[in-house]
């Protein structure tokens, strides 16, 4: 798998992973937490490039135990204590929705990925896989949502419900077309792809990302003024 795809496929999402972590940094500007992210992206592709989420026998899938799971207790973990809220409550919500222009780049990478046989068709536009609009809409909404100082709250709060349902549907289907015993759909094609680095950092990295600035984006619309 690391041989088959093409490297410029996999320079591309690096480069797309690298991205999202600088954004993540000019929203949140937080050294630590940029740090932090660094040393996890790291250690996931460690992770993916030795095989070790290519096991497809294990339950949970390896990818979700110790790549997914771990992310998603960190957001929950930073909601759950004052100072992860009071950190939230700092990060710049403009910027933080010119983040979500990355899932452009992603979606084009996995629709690659889809011709070429190493995702299922649901990863794409031609299966279920919408997200590219939250991509698209998100510099209209960073532009006309925050004008003149203010923020328009309805249209902030109601585009983050629509572009979290975008994101959880693909993550959800996604684990449902991973070979392992969960496997539900994708049995020609299954996502075998994001077993491997780079596209391992997708589910481990950059979608715990898209998924953190969500979540700072409810906190702060629905518990300020």
């Amino acid at each position: 798998m690391l041989q088959s795809i093409e490297p410029w496929i996999s320079g591309l999402f690096v480069v797309i992973t690298a991205v999202t972590l600088l954004l993540l940094f000019w929203a949140m500007r937080s050294r630590t937490l940029l740090i932090g992210v660094l040393i996890w992206a790291f250690i996931q592709a460690a992770l993916g490039l030795s095989g070790f989420f290519s096991d497809t026998t294990s339950l949970p899938p390896r990818v979700f135990a110790f790549g997914v799971l771990p992310a998603v207790i960190a957001i929950l973990v930073c909601l759950a204590t004052p100072t992860g809220r009071a950190f939230m409550d700092r990060a710049d919500l403009r910027k933080l929705t010119w983040l979500h222009t990355i899932r452009i780049p992603v979606e084009i990478v996995l629709f690659l990925l889809v011709e070429r046989h190493f995702l299922s068709t649901y990863m794409s536009v031609h299966g279920t896989n919408f997200d590219v609009l939250s991509g698209l809409s998100a510099p209209f909404i960073a532009l006309f949502a925050f004008r003149n100082g203010v923020r328009n709250k309805p249209v902030l709060v109601i585009w983050n419900v629509i572009a979290l349902a975008l994101l959880l549907n693909v993550v959800i289907t996604a684990a449902f077309c991973i070979p392992s015993p969960i496997q539900q759909l994708a049995f020609d094609q299954p996502n075998v792809a994001v077993l491997y680095f780079p596209m391992n950092l997708l589910p481990t990295v950059v979608v715990p990302i898209v998924l953190f600035a969500h979540v700072i984006a409810f906190r702060q619309l629905l518990n300020r003024k």
